[in-house]
């Protein structure tokens, strides 16, 4: 597995990942706004060649709040979205985030599962945050300590 961060090369596939994955898909254009971003990173994974998955999350001050994250539909159940979280929070421990947080629809049970596998906890629920189906987000955080952090590579 390669984790790296995205480049513009990338976002033909990362396009493609986002419409198989997210009800309301991120056009490429918005990734290259992203990208431009001075407090965002983005991240893809790439395994036997392909890429698999990507990951973006800004920063704050000792914090790092994710923005996106999904997995090809050909890469899912195998383990691969946890090894990209955990590549993420080393990562973001070395850029000093002590904590991280995140939204995620109330109805990704597959997400939420993801994120509670990584230490994340529900903190609250944002009433109608997404305005595509007025779904609830349920706020998650998880403290990041640089002992927990894995070797990045």
């Amino acid at each position: 597995m390669i984790f790296r961060p995205m480049i513009l090369a990338d976002l033909e596939r990362v396009v493609a990942i986002e419409k198989q994955s997210m009800p309301s898909p991120w056009s490429r254009e918005l990734f290259e706004e992203e990208l431009n971003r001075t407090q965002a990173n983005y991240f893809v994974v790439e395994e036997e060649g392909t890429l698999g998955g990507y990951i973006g999350y800004w920063e704050a001050p000792e914090e790092a709040h994710i923005i996106t994250l999904a997995i090809a539909p050909i890469f899912r159940n195998r383990g691969l979205g946890k090894r990209m979280m955990d590549h993420f929070l080393a990562f973001a421990a070395r850029k000093g985030a002590r904590l991280a947080t995140l939204e995620v629809r109330e109805g990704n049970e597959a997400g939420r599962r993801l994120y509670e596998k990584c230490g994340f906890r529900m903190v609250a629920i944002r009433k109608k945050y997404y305005s595509d189906n007025l779904e609830d987000a349920v706020v998650m955080i998880r403290e990041i300590a640089e002992a927990q952090a894995p070797p990045f590579g």
